[in-house]
């Protein structure tokens, strides 16, 4: 038994749920939302909230039922609240800076590097060693920040590169003589 598919999605005030022909939509303050759901699994929308369950017992049933709540749950909470995700650069030299809707950043190449952010994703940076990316949709959201980090990945000798802000980096020790 999913122990997170037997919760049911609360549904906050201003947002509203409507499912059609196997598509849940929400539609909130942030904007709007919607998610085809899997065949293996049933979506009831009741004045509490939406409540999710397999169609059956069989395995696959059963594993896209925690997942289907969770998918459901990213769709309510990106229009009420959104998703960000920070990150920073560490390094000497290491500097980004917003060039009209695209991201410039210096990473200690011979060129700059520019960066489009995808559509529904927004892009801010505070100073020049901190970027923030924001937006309703929490898998456009991620992906936008792991394809920053992946310009430069923090090395774990130095510890210099793009990381997401609190991100634990474990340090090597270096050549010993």
């Amino acid at each position: 038994m999913s122990r997170i598919g037997k919760k049911e999605v609360a549904i906050p005030d201003g947002v509203t749920a409507q499912l059609e022909k196997g598509v849940v939509a929400i539609k909130g303050p942030k904007g709007e939302l919607s998610l085809a759901l899997l065949s293996d699994v049933t979506v009831d929308i009741a004045d509490s909230g939406i409540v999710v369950k397999p169609k059956d017992e069989s395995k696959r049933s059963r594993s896209m039922w925690g997942m289907q709540r969770s998918l459901i749950n990213n769709l309510v909470e990106g229009v009420s609240k959104g998703f960000s995700k920070e990150l920073e650069l560490k390094g000497t030299g290491y500097r980004a800076q917003m060039q009209g809707k695209n991201l410039k950043m210096s990473l200690g190449f011979s060129h700059e590097i520019i960066f489009t952010p995808p559509e529904g994703v927004s892009i801010a940076c505070s100073s020049q060693t901190e970027i923030t990316v924001s937006g309703i949709d929490k898998q456009k959201v991620g992906q936008a920040a792991a394809v920053i980090r992946s310009y430069r990945p923090p090395e774990p000798y130095k510890g210099k590169g793009v990381r997401y802000k609190g991100e634990f980096i474990f340090m090597k020790e270096g050549k010993k003589k």
